[in-house]
């Protein structure tokens, strides 16, 4: 492996951080429609309409990507630091590619802030974090990431497998060849990196062209992340973090237990905390702590921390998300 470039992968509890560029793919024939799964999941289809004989020629050309599950062994928000990690996405580069893509999209990104109540700097962020604002979108046939992780990924087969069936019928809705579009290893496609449940769930046609187009179009990609957070619970106004003050008592099992708000503010100040910011009593928040530098930061995450969670359940990510959305908000 020449150079790992990590990159973020939008989902539904899929973290899937570790693309691999510069080597060649390995790819190996594989007869996917003879495996019981595949017939489990074509019968499924037909149910709804699909024909037998057309989702089986697809499945005959998927090719099993032994890459693809390499790089799900390595997951990178479980091998680095925070400090590690922020320094792959707070550079000058994103943030100076982030200012440009700011610009360049002003009034999409003013009427998706409208509309949804997400903030541009965070959609603004998501994009730059998940594709450096769609330079690196992924590489993958995502018919052969997916069937790879639907039928030789027995960890999370289930899932990946439910994917699959999730994207013949987002290709049936959009009119795409199934064996045209590419995304990361994981299955995630265009701007935002949505999985195929998260696209039929959350991609919205924004330009009113009667497309949902994620792939090449910032439009659609950038209203798509709007309506996602959205619908996940975004707070318009709502603050996302805040420094947490912990006492010297500070028992170590309360950190990083969990994405989920738990205790609520109160609760937290019953055990010596206090917050650099003030913070209403009944406010439920997450507490963190994170090591940047051989040092550790402790936090308060909000209702908008653990929304940005949903997008990709990662502290690191939500905090990289925030971080950047503020290093461009402040350059605005």
């Amino acid at each position: 492996m020449k150079r790992n470039i990590l990159r973020a992968c939008t989902g539904i509890g899929v973290s899937c951080l570790l693309a691999v560029s510069g080597t060649s793919v390995a790819k190996t024939a594989e007869n996917y429609t003879q495996r019981p799964e595949a017939q489990a999941l074509i019968s499924e289809l037909v149910e709804q309409g699909f024909s037998k004989a057309e989702l089986e020629q697809v499945l005959d050309q998927a090719k099993k990507q032994k890459s693809i599950l390499k790089a799900m062994s390595r997951p990178a928000e479980k091998r680095l630091t925070w400090g590690e990690y922020r320094k792959l996405f707070l550079t000058k580069k994103r943030i100076s590619q982030g200012l440009k893509f700011w610009q360049e999209n002003r009034q999409t990104l003013q009427k998706a802030e409208q509309q949804f109540g997400v903030p541009a700097e965070i959609i603004v962020a998501i994009i730059g974090i998940e594709t450096s604002y769609g330079r690196i979108t992924g590489n993958y046939r995502v018919v052969d990431a997916l069937a790879t992780l639907g039928f030789d990924y027995p960890r999370r087969a289930a899932f990946f497998r439910e994917q699959l069936k999730e994207y013949f019928l987002l290709t049936r809705a959009e009119g795409v060849d199934p064996l045209s579009l590419k995304g990361s290893y994981a299955g995630a496609m265009g701007l935002g990196q949505f999985i195929p449940s998260s696209f039929n769930s959350y991609a919205i046609d924004f330009d009113g062209d009667n497309k949902k187009d994620i792939w090449n179009n910032p439009t659609d990609a950038i209203g798509s992340v709007a309506n996602y957070f959205a619908e996940h619970g975004w707070k318009n106004g709502g603050t996302v973090r805040i420094k947490a003050i912990a006492p010297a008592t500070a028992e170590q099992d309360w950190f990083n237990d969990g994405l989920k708000p738990k205790l609520n503010m109160a609760q937290w100040r019953a055990r010596d905390f206090s917050s650099a910011a003030e913070l209403d009593d009944a406010e439920m928040v997450s507490l963190m702590r994170l090591e940047k530098d051989g040092k550790y930061q402790d936090w308060f995450g909000l209702h908008n921390f653990y929304v940005i969670t949903r997008y990709n359940h990662s502290r690191l990510y939500a905090s990289a998300v925030f971080e950047l959305s503020a290093a461009l908000k402040a350059k605005r």
